[in-house]
């Protein structure tokens, strides 16, 4: 524990972070250092019964009456992750502010959303960014353009926590790193301690607010949903995490399982790697997490004040400048398991609408989805109820990229699967259907033609179109 005296020491005399923050960092590396690993016995995994994972189907309806509910909508704090940067696809700044669609960025869509459900039901729904000392500044500038939108805004920063030096464990400031490269903002699971500390959830608190609605800000699918809300508060639920049926794709999600009596999340890191196999199976762990979450405010002050939240770590090892130093993380779905009354809810997979590369962006700014009211809303007119598996090069991998290379988006309303590799462009009004690859060979451009038709066809030159 003498690593752990010296590492107090070092980081009470770090003039750029809270005492609350301090307090938090020495929390989370002592109950790593004490190595209360969780270990999980695979034998007493159960899978969860529909009364802790309750499908969507059997909600009751919502209130019918209007001003039922404007007062349900009057007990919601809805609260996006705006942590993240949109370095991965290319662009600096947060990444809530790519355009999606129309022009409009994931703010606005938000923004958009909530003003609609304010003004037609005459309620005050609120809207809360948490930011990362990464996109706070931006974010403000960028919030000022709603000044005049029927809609709270408010804004509050996760910590900013010292990176570790592996070496001699010390903090990386204090190695003379001063610059944002010595600092981390520790997961999404730090959501409810800051919250608390912001001050925000006891003002919340004060004007009746009663529940949070968390996801990250580049699911387009995680839209207010009046049914779960009213479930919520009917049974008193501590917390509820929105899950859905996992696909081939989504194999290394985690999954709600019932655990001693409780509803816990398990992640793939937690697996023993003779399961492995078994966790990615769709047979035995059918759903995955979304990250939406429903909270209850005052279930958070009291855990946050007690601090029970003691959520699985999560070690994160990286380089900076040649130096290997250790992130300590945690995850916000990683809390079920503290809350009384905690449930999942099995969604429809329209709920889970992410933005994670440009292979999304081609999805939603296709005709496979409409814009109705700030709703990304998907087409009726295609039948497969999953989407097309979109795979592009790296020459795609930036949005500005990515919006050169197509003049127009294709249609895919009857696409399968693409696979684009190589110096591919994009002309106008193309139609992709079922299984198309497009390979262009080293060092060649290969240019689709405007308004050319390709179905089931693999494209190697002009020759094959």
């Amino acid at each position: 524990m003498e690593k752990l005296e010296s590492l107090k020491s070092t980081v009470a005399s770090l003039s750029e972070i809270s005492e609350n923050e301090k307090n938090g960092f020495i929390n989370l590396v002592s109950r790593y250092l004490s190595g209360e690993a969780h270990h999980i016995e695979w034998s007493k995994i159960q899978t969860p019964t529909d009364e802790v994972v309750v499908p969507y189907d059997i909600l009751s309806p919502s209130p019918d009456d209007p001003a039922e509910t404007k007062k349900l909508l009057d007990k919601l704090v809805v609260l996006k992750l705006n942590g993240g940067l949109g370095t991965t696809m290319g662009c600096t700044g947060p990444k809530s502010v790519i355009e999606v669609r129309n022009g409009l960025t994931f703010l606005d869509l938000i923004v958009i959303q909530i003003e609609n459900l304010n003004s037609k039901y005459g309620c005050n729904v609120p809207l809360v960014l948490m930011n990362s000392f990464n996109t706070h500044d931006e974010t403000l500038k960028i919030v000022d353009k709603y000044s005049n939108s029927n809609i709270e805004i408010h804004t509050f920063n996760q910590s900013q926590y010292p990176r570790l030096v592996v070496e001699d464990f010390t903090p990386l400031p204090s190695k003379g790193q001063h610059g944002k490269e010595g600092w981390y903002p520790p997961g999404h699971g730090d959501v409810f301690p800051s919250l608390m500390n912001s001050g925000k959830l006891d003002a919340f608190l004060s004007q009746g607010k009663e529940y949070v609605f968390v996801a990250n800000s580049d699911n387009l699918g995680a839209i207010v949903d009046l049914k779960i809300l009213n479930h919520l508060i009917q049974n008193k639920n501590g917390y509820c995490m929105e899950v859905t049926p996992k696909t081939l794709a989504d194999v290394k999600g985690g999954t709600l399982i019932s655990y001693e009596g409780k509803v816990q999340l398990l992640e793939i890191a937690q697996v023993p790697d003779e399961h492995v196999d078994e966790f990615k199976s769709i047979e035995k762990f059918k759903i995955f997490n979304t990250n939406n979450l429903w909270v209850n405010l005052s279930a958070i002050k009291k855990l946050v004040e007690a601090d029970e939240l003691k959520m699985e770590i999560i070690p994160n090892p990286k380089e900076v400048n040649g130096i290997k130093i250790l992130q300590l993380e945690t995850a916000s779905g990683a809390a079920i398991k503290f809350f009384d009354h905690a449930i999942g809810i099995n969604v429809p997979r329209s709920r889970f609408l992410p933005v994670k590369a440009t292979s999304d962006l081609l999805l939603v700014q296709s005709d496979l989805y409409t814009l109705v009211d700030g709703f990304v809303i998907r087409n009726k007119a295609r039948a497969n109820p999953t989407n097309p598996s979109i795979e592009l090069g790296p020459e795609f991998k930036k949005v500005g990229n990515f919006l050169s290379r197509f003049k127009s988006i294709p249609s895919i309303i009857e696409l399968d699967s693409l696979k684009v590799t190589g110096d591919v462009w994009f002309g106008a009004g193309i139609v992709l259907k079922g299984k198309v690859t497009i390979a262009a060979k080293p060092g060649v451009k290969l240019e689709i033609p405007d308004g050319a038709v390709i179905e089931n066809k693999e494209i190697n030159g002009p020759a094959d179109i």
